[in-house]
């Protein structure tokens, strides 16, 4: 199993790196769009969602929301509001989190599940995109990634080491704490190197990477929530060792809009 798990990492990571500074921007978009395609396509399993036909009828919405937004939102300048609208619709989450069974009074029925997919999966990947565009672009999408995964690996192992108090124990028992503090204090100490190699204001990374490595985890605890109502361990198969698209990128579901929204307020590199 751990080898599975390492082989698939390795040739995913490859994939992107490639897509990502070897290929024109178009092999990254492609693949963006691939992702947030099968991950909607698991989406639709987790809302409910039986029918192929109705499957990938929402995985195609899904995606044409993600271009759609992507090409049509900066011709209208309407890229700060949308990642508002992400950003309030990720505090309504954490309720729902925090109050979940409860919370499935607003949630259960499969269009509001549908609704979530929706409203998770196409801000995250017009964020992603968009960030891309950006200057250096895919230094910043790596950076996104990078502050995921050291949000994750912190909370890992400060959780392991110290966690007491749970974070969210109906839907995630395994989560304290603890450490989102400890994931949060690497993230922080990253941002603050970065300010200081990078002759930066000591505080810009931390003003960049911080809202959206607090946000990471909460990204993880939806989906978390979503596969608990439906009774699944992973959102799919495709990934040996690993389960499925929306099981790795869901950090990043809730991180990217918030990153991208930081980056735009702040003016920095636009």
């Amino acid at each position: 199993m751990l080898k599975q798990r390492v082989i698939t990492a390795v040739i995913l990571l490859a994939v992107f790196l490639i897509t990502l500074f070897v290929m024109a921007p178009i092999g990254f978009q492609l693949f963006v769009l691939l992702m947030f395609g099968v991950a909607a396509w698991e989406c639709s399993n987790l809302a409910g969602l039986s029918h192929l036909l109705a499957r990938a009828s929402y995985a195609l919405a899904l995606t044409a929301g993600v271009i759609t937004g992507w090409l049509y939102l900066p011709v209208v300048d309407g890229l700060r509001s949308f990642f508002v609208v992400a950003a309030v619709w990720w505090a309504v989450a954490l309720l729902w989190v925090q109050g979940y069974p409860a919370s499935t009074i607003f949630w259960q029925s499969r269009v509001a599940r549908a609704l979530i997919g929706a409203l998770t999966l196409i801000p995250a990947g017009v964020a992603v995109l968009t960030i891309h565009g950006f200057a250096n672009g895919q230094w910043l999408v790596l950076a996104l990634l990078l502050l995921v995964a050291a949000a994750d690996t912190g909370a890992y192992f400060s959780g392991k080491a110290f966690g007491k108090r749970k974070l969210a124990p109906n839907v995630s028992p395994g989560k304290s704490w603890e450490g989102v503090i400890g994931g949060l204090i690497l993230v922080s100490s990253i941002a603050l190197a970065y300010g200081v190699l990078s002759g930066q204001a000591w505080y810009i990374g931390l003003v960049l990477a911080l809202p959206a490595a607090a946000v990471s985890v909460l990204g993880d605890l939806l989906e978390s929530m979503l596969k608990r109502h439906r009774g699944v361990k992973d959102s799919g198969t495709i990934l040996p060792g690993h389960g499925g698209v929306l099981d790795r990128i869901d950090g990043v579901t809730a991180a990217a809009p918030i990153f991208a929204l930081a980056l735009i307020a702040s003016g920095w590199l636009l």
